[in-house]
């Protein structure tokens, strides 16, 4: 059996039509990041984050998973070992593209948090500074995603799961935030064999034994194809 990991960013939900904040179109064009998905932002102007993040919830509906997002979920229903996704996307194009086993680490758009209290319930579609937490009724409702400045969800589980993987591979990450762009070196330090598929060298890309150049639409499906033939 194989234990495969594989650590998505935005790279591969932007072929969906989702931009990322570093892109200069889209709706973090329109945003300081400071002002929007920092802790400080949210306290400064929650209406506005609220906003922001109601037109994500939206633009993110109206996307489809793409040819990368199917063949991670083929892999995974194929391949005669363990594949986990960690991604660091808050849409759900994996979930709607077959995959199974996903961790979330910087949260989803499909959740909301109380900030007094720490429930966590499905997010409706439109949310509002108003609106009170169903556990403690306090109106500090917040979507559950992991800002700037704060800590990644199930870094215990990642850590251990990259600890005992075959293969490590990163698609569509720019390696500029920590702890993800530490991955690649843990898992190296650990044994696995490290692969890069990307649109171009990542900020860690001498992490990697393996890359691969392109767009996920096209490279992801390529890769996958090669596992599932020589069974990982």
């Amino acid at each position: 059996m194989t234990n495969i990991v594989i650590l998505t960013g935005a790279g591969i939900s932007a072929e969906s039509g989702l931009g990322t904040f570093r892109a200069e179109d889209g709706l973090w064009a329109e945003h300081r990041v400071e002002d929007v998905a920092t802790p400080e932002g949210f306290v400064k102007d929650p209406a506005l984050v609220h906003r922001f993040y109601n037109m994500r919830r939206s633009e993110s509906t109206n996307a489809s998973s793409n040819a990368a997002h199917d063949a991670l979920a083929r892999l995974e229903a194929d391949l005669v070992g363990d594949v986990t996704v960690v991604t660091q996307n808050v849409d759900d194009l994996h979930e709607r593209g077959g995959s199974q086993s996903i961790i979330h680490m910087h949260g989803s758009l499909a959740g909301s948090l109380c900030a007094a209290c720490e429930h966590r319930w499905p997010s409706p579609f439109e949310t509002a500074p108003s609106d009170d937490c169903p556990s403690c009724g306090r109106p500090q409702t917040r979507p559950d995603i992991v800002w700037f400045g704060e800590m990644p969800y199930q870094m215990d589980r990642i850590f251990g799961l990259i600890q005992e993987a075959d293969i490590f591979a990163a698609i569509g990450t720019s390696g500029n935030v920590y702890p993800a762009a530490g991955f690649a070196h843990e898992a190296r330090r650990s044994g696995a064999h490290t692969v890069e598929l990307n649109l171009e060298p990542s900020l860690v890309v001498n992490d990697f034994v393996e890359t691969r150049f392109g767009p996920a639409t096209e490279t992801v499906p390529i890769w996958v194809n090669e596992l599932l033939r020589t069974g990982g």
